[in-house]
């Protein structure tokens, strides 16, 4: 696979990073409101005094929504094509929303997945791909 563009690793998303190497879905927590925040930052957007913290979740959710991108629109993506894009509403706090890929199995690719597998309300759970020595990327399952 050509190079994925990745994100780069900084103090506030270092612990959702650290999470996904070992196995785990790190998201932070306001700590006055107990909402899920995300993506990670350095103060709470719900309440003044609410400093984030890191909490497991599940990893459990429904897909909320998907795209199949055609032709894809960055050139490091081209031999996954056509692949899924899903939006994942986490049941720890459905607000919260992270995009990834639905995937077969774990390790599979994202393009091996038939797009008719996907539903909207399909009941999925975090599975962890590793792209970079530093980035395990959260992958879904059904």
């Amino acid at each position: 696979m050509s190079e994925l563009l990745l994100p780069p690793l900084d103090a506030w998303n270092e612990p959702f990073w650290e999470g996904c190497r070992e196995g785990r879905l790190r998201i932070q927590r306001c700590t006055e409101t107990g909402r899920l925040i995300f993506p990670p930052r350095p103060f709470s957007p719900f309440a003044p005094h609410g400093r984030p913290e890191w909490a497991d979740v599940s990893g459990n959710g429904t897909i909320w929504s998907f795209a199949i991108p055609h032709p894809p629109l960055l050139p490091a993506y081209a031999e996954m094509a056509p692949y899924n894009v899903v939006a994942v509403a986490l049941d720890a706090d459905p607000r919260v929303r992270l995009i990834g890929n639905l995937v077969g199995a774990p390790g599979a690719s994202p393009g091996e997945l038939d797009p008719a597998e996907i539903a909207i309300g399909a009941r999925v759970r975090v599975v962890f791909e590793p792209v970079a020595e530093e980035i395990h990327l959260p992958r879904w399952v059904l």
